[in-house]
């Protein structure tokens, strides 16, 4: 095994901490309407908890509008329940087999609320990397010591997953920034 193997085993791991974090900015509201709003609602159905995208289209019907329309008429009361429910501060209303989500403007407690929230995210998501760095770090320590590698060859392994974590930290600030700029936009 070589630094570019240890490298290739653990930068997958790092892009999904990436991919990880972006999901859950999704979650977060701007004041504008997103399907990905609803990503994290669940809705008792059949016995078991299911994705709201299981249950029923969630579609945008302007910017201040989300429908649901339900496949199942019997699904349409716990449907709502299950949004109104999800701490999200929304408050949906049934008509037939769909549900309409008016999507209140933020409030500037709660916008500063939600920026703490992203920055939170973001936060774990950097301690996530820096645990992948301490990974990589002490997987390239335990090769120089079956002495696969050489002295020169651990201070590239270090130095590389330091680059590594660096370029993934940027990332992550420069998202937040992003979300925050979309929060605070009235």
């Amino acid at each position: 095994m070589t630094v570019r193997d240890v490298i290739q085993k653990i930068e997958p791991r790092m892009k999904k901490t990436i991919e990880a974090f972006q999901h859950e900015l999704a979650s977060i509201r701007t004041g504008k309407a997103t399907t990905a709003l609803l990503d994290r609602v669940k809705v008792e159905a059949y016995g078991s908890q299911m994705p709201l995208k299981q249950v029923g289209n969630v579609g945008v019907l302007d910017v201040h509008t989300l429908t649901v329309q339900v496949w199942d008429k019997s699904m349409v009361g716990a449907t709502e329940r299950a949004i109104r429910d999800a701490g999200l501060g929304l408050n949906p209303s049934a008509d037939g087999q769909n549900i309409r989500i008016s999507i209140p403007p933020l409030t500037e407690e709660r916008r500063k609320e939600f920026v703490k929230l992203t920055k939170k995210f973001g936060e774990d998501s950097k301690v996530s990397l820096r645990n992948h760095r301490r990974d990589m770090i002490h997987e390239v320590e335990k090769l120089e010591k079956e002495k696969q590698i050489g002295e020169d060859e651990l201070k590239r392994g270090k130095k590389e997953a330091d680059d590594l974590l660096h370029k993934y930290e940027k990332k992550i600030t420069e998202m937040i920034a992003q979300k925050e700029k979309e929060i605070m936009e009235v």
